[in-house]
């Protein structure tokens, strides 16, 4: 009798404390991967400042080279009174213009990161970081389509030029 007692406190105890590890066990293991979707998307982060940094270092090195064309084109020897000087003080705003949009498109996004860093819900987080690049896609075709088009008329300043 006494030793079935302690088989049935024995089992009773069992049964009590089985679901309690399991319940601990699965709080560990969501706690597991909690840590790793956050390390995930701080990598996903990461590699978003990083593509932007180098889609930055492309659009200065393209205005750089614009600046040095209109640079050349404005050196050349013109008369006062030919039309196409006010058209390289415009091409000159434009290519102003793009580096200032540039700047803050820059501190915009560094903003944006932050804020998405801080979001302590994983897929929310997710979310905003893939909405943050397509985003960032849409505003690399526009800044690649307004420096074609300062390229074009760089161009056409310079067959101006060269047609004198």
């Amino acid at each position: 009798m006494k030793a079935s007692a302690v088989l049935i406190c024995y089992l009773v105890m069992v049964t009590l404390l089985a679901p309690a590890q399991a319940w601990a066990a699965a709080d560990q293991l969501e706690e597991i991967l909690q840590q790793q979707t956050k390390a995930r998307q701080e990598q996903k982060a990461k590699e978003l400042q990083r593509q932007e940094q180098l889609e930055t270092l492309k659009r200065d090195q393209e205005l750089n080279r614009s600046q040095r064309q209109l640079d050349q084109i404005k050196q050349q020897k013109t008369e006062p009174s030919q039309p196409h000087q006010p058209q390289a003080a415009q091409t000159q705003q434009q290519l102003d213009q793009l580096k200032n949009d540039q700047q803050l498109e820059r501190l915009q996004n560094d903003q944006q990161i932050n804020r998405i860093q801080r979001e302590p819900d994983a897929s929310r987080q997710q979310q905003q970081l893939n909405d943050l690049q397509r985003q960032q896609q849409i505003d690399s075709l526009r800044d690649q389509i307004r420096r074609n088009q300062t390229q074009q008329d760089l161009d056409r300043l310079r067959q101006q030029q060269n047609l004198r």
